[in-house]
């Protein structure tokens, strides 16, 4: 890494890799991982199944070592500090396994101790917040509560960092929705980093700062929110013109559109140029985050039909 981060609170970054790769056995999950989450900011890390993000929280935490490149999160090595970085994040997954004999209060107690910065107060004013039942035993919870109790678990010691790993995906549509940017709103008011990790950006779009996106283990994009939007446009035009402008537009994705072709890219300010000067007509059509993913990672799965055309199957049949 070009300049390690300090550990003594004062690193810009909370999260840096650098040239990161892990494979497992002949199979690569991560290549040349490369990309930094400044403090203070709420970071979607965006990715199919499969395409590496457990595996990168995974070494954040210190659970895994990368086979090349550099880790930090917040100045530290987790791979020799491991102790010390998750004595300084929060960290919250969907699978997230808890003793279920335990009742709610002796989870909270038997926690405790591990974090010489618990706040026991702060614990129980979540506890009432999230109308968890104390006496209740885990195994006894519904799928929405557990998740609460995780949460108050990964909190309750004041983390700088977060690290939310899809933690509400077994709840209901509305419910995930709803429980995402509450929480990512609450953690973003007591001015914590946020590291969201899924495959459904929806749910935190009008709360991220910052977007990654990954496939097949490499990184695509990172952007803040902001730039995808101006960047990533879908243009409408005609089949003909498009084989002529073709070459000069960064295409992510082909469609048909009737007897148009929708073209998506990602430097639409030069397309819309580039089409401008040519005199070809078009029609622009913002796309939400969750479109802009899709078209990123689109061409991949063969069950994409028109993700992955080219400009000879989209022309006119004469």
């Amino acid at each position: 890494m070009s300049q390690v981060s300090n550990s003594d609170g004062s690193a810009k970054y909370a999260i840096e890799l650098q040239g990161v790769c892990k494979s497992f056995r002949r199979t690569q999950v991560l290549s040349n991982l490369t990309m930094r989450v400044e403090r203070g900011k709420t970071f979607a890390f965006l990715g199919r199944n499969g395409a590496g993000k457990t595996t990168s929280i995974r070494m954040l935490l210190g659970l895994l070592k990368c086979d090349q490149g550099e880790v930090r999160v917040l100045g530290l090595d987790p791979a020799t500090e491991a102790l010390k970085v998750r004595a300084r994040v929060g960290y919250l997954a969907e699978d997230q396994q808890m003793y279920g004999w335990m009742r709610v209060h002796e989870i909270v107690r038997f926690v405790a101790p591990f974090y010489a910065t618990w706040d026991h107060d702060l614990a129980l004013k979540y506890l009432r917040e999230f109308e968890l039942p104390l006496a209740t035993k885990i195994k006894h919870l519904s799928k929405g509560q557990n998740v609460r109790l995780g949460l108050v678990l990964a909190l309750a010691h004041r983390p700088e960092l977060v690290i939310l790993d899809d933690p509400a995906l077994g709840l209901d549509p509305v419910m995930r929705k709803q429980f995402n940017r509450d929480l990512i709103t609450h953690l973003q008011g007591e001015g914590r980093t946020v590291f969201y990790s899924s495959h459904l950006l929806y749910e935190v779009e009008p709360v991220a700062d910052e977007v990654a996106i990954l496939d097949g283990g490499r990184l695509v994009r990172q952007a803040d929110t902001e730039t995808l939007r101006r960047d990533v446009k879908q243009f409408v035009l005609d089949r003909v013109a498009l084989a002529t402008v073709r070459d000069d537009m960064s295409v992510l994705e082909l469609q048909r559109a009737g007897d148009d072709v929708a073209v998506t890219v990602q430097n639409a300010a030069a397309v819309r140029a580039l089409l401008d000067r040519e005199g070809v007509g078009y029609r622009v059509v913002d796309l939400n985050l969750d479109e802009i993913f899709a078209a990123y990672v689109a061409g991949v799965n063969d069950d994409d039909a028109g993700a992955a055309m080219s400009v000879e199957e989209l022309a006119p049949q004469r």
